[in-house]
């Protein structure tokens, strides 16, 4: 035997001695999570086991006490599946999103949750808030923003008459694909996708299929379905729904920004406690007079609170009469941020905490 082979063997032994003491620590966690499952039960039998905020506080002390070689993130990730698969031995979640099968919303939702929770495809955002409003599914994750497109307005919208609560927040690198039947760019005479994907891709679509029609659907994976059935029609989504239709991906990463990501809103009945590192969503409407919206906002301002978002929207009870959507640094709890919110309820017309929820972690 060679020195290398004599080597190679030793590593390939510490490897096998190295996972069998892995698998015995997921054992041990495990039965912990059972534990915490049963203690849980006992106190309150409809006691909530999972924790947004609890698992935000791990997942960002796995990050920071990470030594590698393996990267933060793909840690992070690791250890999301580990807590997904607890959380099934405790409480097996079901989670609605934004379907069909293979959206970008789905996969949102499985980086937030882990691969153990039971994820239910919707037709439309306003059935995802129906089936969790009815408690039909634990959770639901709906699309809020673009970096690109900017905000879902549809989303938005539905909050205004839902008694639902934002729980937690995750962003998503979003790469689009052209795929269809067809095996060349030069067959493909027309392009389905959900619109802001069409416009997320507007440029390459331009340069390369200018003369196919562009067909918006409800969403990507969908477009995906539609195609899988002719051979002259392209889809833009993402590399999964390739997969789940058969379907050749005939160019890579169309987007026109390198940088596309996608931000998604996890609702459910109660927001989370505080994490540590939150954020706070806010729908107020104010006056419709000079000066209204600066006053609106001055609580933050006298309180030295950070904004991250404002978007005003229709509020559908008059003519040019808006109500505002707003994002803001800390939770509810903080001292900072409970005096603005005392002082902004008393001033706004229309005053409404949609939840305090950790920032994305992953």
């Amino acid at each position: 035997m060679t020195d290398s082979t004599a080597r190679l063997k030793a590593v390939r032994e510490r490897i096998d001695a190295t996972d069998a003491e892995i698998l015995r620590l997921l054992s041990v966690r495990a039965r912990c999570a059972q534990e915490v499952a049963e203690i849980k039960s006992a106190q309150a039998p409809q006691s909530h086991f999972y924790r947004p905020e609890r698992e935000a506080e791990i997942l960002r002390r796995i990050k920071a006490d990470n030594p590698g070689p393996l990267h933060d993130e793909e840690v992070a990730r690791l250890f999301r599946e580990i807590m997904s698969a607890c959380l099934a031995l405790e409480k097996p979640l079901s989670v609605a999103y934004l379907g069909p099968e293979g959206t970008f919303t789905q996969a949102a939702a499985l980086k937030h949750f882990g691969h153990s929770v039971h994820t239910l495809p919707f037709g439309a955002i306003s059935d995802i808030f129906r089936e969790v409003e009815a408690g039909a599914c634990h959770f639901g994750v709906v699309p809020v923003e673009n970096s690109t497109e900017g905000v879902v307005s549809h989303t938005l919208d539905t909050f205004m008459q839902s008694p639902l609560h934002i729980a937690g927040e995750v962003t998503l690198r979003i790469h689009h694909h052209l795929m269809s039947r067809a095996s060349a760019l030069d067959g493909i005479k027309r392009v389905y996708s959900h619109q802001q994907s069409l416009a997320q891709c507007r440029a390459w679509l331009d340069r390369h299929l200018r003369q196919a029609e562009r067909i918006p659907v409800g969403s990507n994976a969908e477009a995906a379905r539609l195609v899988a059935n002719t051979e002259d029609a392209g889809a833009v989504a993402g590399e999964a729904a390739a997969e789940l239709y058969q379907l050749n991906l005939l160019a890579n990463r169309i987007e026109d920004d390198p940088r596309n990501t996608s931000r998604f809103l996890i609702i459910g009945p109660e927001d989370a406690p505080p994490s540590g590192k939150d954020k706070t969503s806010l729908l107020l409407s104010c006056r419709n007079e000079a000066g209204g919206l600066y006053r609106l906002l001055t609580p933050m301002a006298e309180h030295a609170i950070s904004m991250t978002r404002i978007e005003s929207r229709p509020s559908r009870q008059g003519v040019w009469d808006y109500v505002f959507f707003v994002d803001l640094c800390g939770h509810r709890d903080d001292a900072r941020v409970a005096a603005a919110l005392d002082t902004l309820k008393s001033s706004a017309n229309l005053f409404k905490i949609l939840g305090s929820y950790p920032e994305a972690v992953l």
